[in-house]
């Protein structure tokens, strides 16, 4: 076969003789070529087959001969193009000089006056194409050349999408190239409406994208950087950038205010056109502009980590512009740096506290855990720090990374790491020994700022805590007063076995970081022991109010549990009233336990004000905050939360959830892909990220994500786990079905009624309607006995109601679903009641009324939930409904 490069080489040699290859992308490779007729070096870009492939000759050489018309001084014009031996081409002029990706690889920040001239000659460029009805797409230090004579020219218009499109080459636009389901952009510079994938952008994306060149050029990265495509997307959603005056002191404070307009999320909030920006640039001159300025950042950078996209279009769209960054044939991968600085330019210092290292033996880990908890618990509580919040630190418990990576990946510039080792004995032989670390990592290379080994009886393990804490602020020059320092030497408890009893309730819990039944009841226990051994102690007292209200909302609803949360609740408030770890448990207590959105907001706010960054109180408010329809209250709630503990699983997990209830499945589809990679195992994440292309009427693609789950989860455990929540038994294959059809009681923590009526709905599914009632009986007692308990539990009527459809007794099942969505309307709780209404659909289903679940599926689809018309179209619960007009215009939404 012969050589594809050999036959377009040949096809070319009349006109183009290649001297050599300068650089190879994603998208292309360039060669240094010499053009034949003009006897002038030339950059010869060919395209890689599969991109051909995609845009065909036509589209390309119309994307191409448009660019070719812009003419300006800073733009690296288009010279020529064709297609040879089925090989997509074009040349540029070759340019002596090097990207602005190479200068800054050798210099990592520019002088002010370089970099001020270069974004304005860039922006002088964006306008003129702007003009011509051309957006570029794709501005990155890669796509800036810097002559030798020093000038600015911006390569690779070649692809850019014209404004205002025809369908046609009228000479008014060209086709999108997003009609190809494409979108351009490369992450660290991308646009947050570019990256949400919308159709209809402007010239502002294009001032976004250079406001992010500046900040570079002068912080030494640019304004968001994170470990994968998907993490620097986020925070382009989620944070503002840090201020550039507290990177770089020298930087003018009208350079700060024009890159903080350009970078605005809204594009509306922005400069309206590359001119505007340009102009509030020139605020400064260059011969007032200080030359030069101290780094303050890493002067290496990490080796580049690719991993994939967040989606197809973003994988493909990577793909695609990564070649035309080559510009001279130099290819630089663009940084993955994170020195957070200052917080948003406050002052405010940003510290991770790691797991300390348990050095004795294994039964001791919980209590390292807890020595690393309270320093971290006194540390939050300063002024002049945040603490990244324990669940996202704990996620490198003996992990091998380096430090500098861990903290590019939290976002901070400081580490606490620790060695903790318990000798036991009888009193004063009884001691601890404990070896803190405080390391400086913003510049890429770990310095110690402060170490100090204590050892000290285990009687003295709360002074070591607190002299810890107050080391480290001193460390830290944090202006910390008297009141705050006595605030340090607080102890939690007196009772060291009260201490003792709580920590293994928390290693139980992990920080009531669970929700199943089993563990919760576990960690109970132990809070209970602690509470008895010390009456006073308040965290305990608070843990057992929010590990007996999980218990209460995650399991059978047993009114011992909800007393207990009351009961634990009202203690740590009377223990603490302005605490926020009270407000949390009473929060937990009406939210979980009565019902209460309006009042569980109530108590978070109260915490709230105590601690403004507590990332729990965050999360806690959002999920009551959806309840009460303030989606965007909760969504803010979330990104905020998400940004002070940015490796905790439950708040990205809840992220996916009010994305997919909200039905903007693009930003679904980035949470839960965060999620599961926080937690691959993590079976409410694996539902999440299965909802997405479920929400979207893809079951192959929610089948896929489900058979990609990790061989560490039990397939037991998933079968039953979907099968209970979200009733998505119906999702599971085959053979996934066949195995849950033989699992026992204990799969389900032996609820006899989840377990009926989950092997009722599968075995009616399959068509086995006689085995489908047999299980509904088995289930309806059960269901009926926890009525008994609580009455007022909407959802054991719902399902009560589900299981007598089954067996066919309609108006006992339509009594129950209608008392359910009674009990909680969804007008009353815009999270969980949708739930009731959904399960009232099915009920009317099940016996016959299609017009009566059509009522019910109607107004679904007009408020926030999981419910969608691509679910609508593939769930078959609804398929005797399919043939219904009515119906067939519910899927037909969009």
């Amino acid at each position: 076969m012969a050589n594809p490069r050999a036959q377009w080489e040949t096809a070319l040699a009349d006109r183009y003789r290649i001297e050599r290859e300068l650089g190879r992308g994603g998208m292309a490779t360039v060669h240094l070529a010499l053009d034949v007729k003009h006897d002038r070096p030339v950059a010869l870009k060919v395209l890689h087959p599969e991109l051909a492939a995609t845009l065909g000759p036509e589209r390309f050489q119309r994307e191409v001969r448009f660019a070719a018309r812009l003419q300006h001084p800073h733009i690296l014009t288009v010279l020529d193009s064709g297609e040879s031996a089925g090989q997509l081409w074009f040349t540029m002029p070759y340019v002596e000089g090097e990207t602005l990706r190479a200068r800054l690889a050798r210099s990592r920040q520019l002088s002010i006056a370089d970099a001020l001239r270069i974004a304005r000659e860039t922006a002088a460029a964006l306008d003129y194409a702007h003009r011509q009805g051309v957006i570029h797409r794709d501005i990155k230090p890669e796509n800036i050349l810097l002559s030798r004579e020093g000038d600015t020219l911006v390569a690779d218009f070649g692809i850019a999408r014209a404004l205002g499109a025809s369908s046609s080459d009228g000479g008014s636009g060209v086709t999108a190239l997003t009609d190809t389901g494409m979108s351009l952009g490369t992450p660290a510079y991308m646009s947050p409406e570019q990256a949400s994938g919308e159709r209809e952008i402007d010239a502002r994306t294009d001032v976004y994208s250079l406001a992010c060149v500046l900040y570079e050029m002068l912080a030494g990265e640019p304004p968001f950087t994170g470990p994968t495509t998907q993490s620097i997307l986020l925070r382009k959603f989620t944070e503002t950038p840090r201020s550039l005056r507290a990177v770089r002191e020298t930087v003018p404070p009208e350079v700060e205010v024009a890159v903080a307009k350009a970078l605005a999320r809204s594009p509306a909030d922005r400069f309206g056109s590359a001119a505007e920006f340009a102009r509030a640039l020139e605020a400064v001159p260059v011969a007032q502009a200080p030359s030069s300025g101290a780094p303050t950042l890493a002067t290496t950078a990490p080796p580049p980590v690719r991993r994939p996209g967040l989606a197809r279009r973003y994988a493909i769209t990577f793909a695609l512009l990564g070649g035309f960054a080559i510009g001279l044939g130099v290819l630089f991968a663009w940084r993955r740096g994170h020195g957070a600085g200052d917080l948003e330019g406050t002052g405010t210092k940003r510290l991770a506290v790691l797991p300390f290292e348990n050095l004795g033996d294994s039964s001791s880990e919980y209590f390292a855990d807890g020595i690393t908890d309270e320093v971290r618990g006194k540390l939050s509580a300063l002024p002049g720090l945040q603490v990244i919040a324990s669940r996202s630190s704990g996620e490198y418990k003996h992990t091998a990374k380096r430090l500098p990576e861990i903290a590019r990946e939290l976002g901070v510039d400081y580490v606490l790491i620790g060695k903790v080792r318990w000798e036991k004995g009888q009193g004063t032989a009884n001691r601890v020994r404990v070896s803190p670390e405080l390391v400086a990592v913003a510049g890429g290379v770990p310095t110690t700022k402060w170490q100090q080994p204590f050892d000290a009886s285990l009687t003295d393990v709360f002074q070591v805590q607190a002299d810890i804490a107050g080391r480290v602020a001193d460390a830290l020059n944090l202006a910390i007063g008297s009141t705050q320092r006595e605030s340090l030497k607080e102890k939690p408890t007196t009772n060291l076995a009260a201490y003792d009893a709580y920590l293994k309730g928390e290693a139980t819990s992990q920080g009531i970081g669970v929700n199943d039944p089993p563990s919760l009841r576990h960690a109970i226990t132990y809070y209970e022991q602690a509470v008895a051994l010390d009456s006073t102690f308040l965290l305990a007292w608070a843990q057992l109010a929010r590990a007996n209200a999980w218990y209460y909302a995650a399991g059978t609803p047993v009114p011992a549990a909800a007393e207990g949360a009351k009961r634990a609740a009202e203690h740590a408030i009377q223990l603490g009233p302005a605490r926020p770890e009270s407000q949390l448990a009473l929060g937990f207590y009406h939210a979980m336990v009565r019902g209460d959105p309006a009042a569980a907001l109530a108590a978070y706010e109260t915490g709230l004000k105590a601690a403004p960054d507590n990332a729990d109180l965050l999360t806690a408010s959002a999920l009551v905050e959806e309840s009460l329809g303030r989606w965007d209250a909760a969504l803010a709630h979330l990104k905020r939360a998400q940004a002070l503990d940015p490796r905790a699983v439950l708040t990205a997990r809840r992220l996916a959830a009010a994305y997919i209830w909200l039905r903007r499945y693009p930003e679904a589809l980035t949470a839960a892909e965060r999620a599961l990679a926080l937690a691959p195992t993590n079976l409410s994440v694996i539902e999440f990220r299965a909802m997405v292309p479920l929400a979207q009427g893809d079951l192959p693609g929610a089948r896929a994500v489900i058979a990609a789950t990790p061989p560490e989860v039990e397939p037991t455990a998933l079968a039953a786990f979907l099968g209970v929540y979200a009733d998505l038994y119906w999702v599971l294959d085959d053979a996934q079905q066949q195995l849950l059809l033989r699992l026992p009681p204990s799969a389900f923590d032996d609820d006899r009624a989840n377990w009926g009526l989950v092997l009722a709905q599968t075995y009616h599914l399959r068509g086995d309607l006689a085995k489908a009632r047999a299980y509904a009986d088995t289930a309806m007692p059960v269901f009926e006995e926890h009525i008994k308990a609580a009455p007022n539990d909407p959802q054991q009527h719902a399902l009560l109601g589900v299981a007598m459809a089954l067996v066919g007794r309609k108006a006992d099942a339509v009594r129950e679903g209608q008392r359910a969505v009674q009990l909680l309307p969804t007008s009353q709780d815009g999270f969980a009641g949708p739930y009731q209404q959904h399960q009232l659909a099915r009920i009317y289903t099940l016996i016959g009324k299609p017009e009566k679940a059509l009522d019910q599926l109607e107004a679904l689809l007009k408020v926030p939930y999981n419910l969608s018309p691509g679910l609508l179209r593939i769930d078959p619960n609804f398929a005797p409904l399919r043939k219904n007009p009515r119906f067939q215009a519910l899927i037909a939404q969009q």
